[in-house]
Order: C-alpha cells, then structure tokens, then sequence
C-alpha cells in the first residue's frame, strides 16, 4: 500500500506559476499528474518513471510545465508555468508499484494508488 500527500495548488492569473507536490510512502514504479476538470474526463499531465528519473509530457503541457524527482525525500514535484484558464483542474498525484505504467503511461487505469487531489484555479 502506498500512501500518497499532495500539497500545493490554489488560484492563479494567466501567465503564472504554481507548484505541486507529492510525498509517496512506498516504493514506487512511476508517479503520475493527472487532472480532471468539471464534466470532462481524467486526463494525463506528466509522469517519472523512478528507475532513471526520465519524464513524459501531456502535449498540451510541454514547455510550461515540469516535474522532478526528489528520491531521497520519495517526493515529486510539477512545476508549472505559463498557466493557461484551461489548465483549471482538480490536480490528482498517482502511483503504481507493478510496472503497469512502464515506463511512461498516462492512462489512469494503469496507476493503483491515487491522493486527495488539490485544485488550481485560473483565471483570465
């Protein structure tokens, strides 16, 4: 079982920053963003595959935002900048131990274990 804390979040105007974190409790293959806005489906953001730190992007993010592995701590962060109204979203964080997600899936069926979520807001 792995137990995943999210922090970060909150509103924004167009064109800034925010940063999100995820602290795992276990070992993990992979570790995911995902994010879902009202009425429309849970889409991938951007994944870390734990092996080597390699990272993949949703199209619609790359160039603003980035995600990084702290492993000593078993935390990853999303960096994102650039923020776009579109990008207003409840931001989940998620985690497989099985391979399932290797080495860059975006599919939500492939992560097993997922956190609280934590909203950003932006605004135009």
């Amino acid at each position: 079982q792995v137990q995943l804390v999210e922090s970060g979040g909150g509103s924004v105007q167009a064109g800034g920053s925010l940063r999100l974190s995820c602290a795992a409790s276990g070992y993990t293959v992979c570790m995911a963003w995902f994010r879902q806005a009202p009425g429309k489906e849970r889409e991938g953001v951007a994944v870390v595959y734990s092996r080597d730190g390699s990272t993949y992007y949703a199209h619609s993010v790359v160039g603003r935002f980035t995600m990084s592995r702290d492993k000593a701590q078993n935390t990853v962060h999303l960096q994102m900048n650039s923020l776009k109204p579109e990008d207003t979203a409840m931001y989940y964080c998620a985690a497989d131990q099985w391979g399932e997600c290797a080495p860059y899936s975006l599919l939500p069926s492939d992560y097993d274990y997922w956190g609280q979520g934590t909203q950003v807001t932006v605004s135009s």
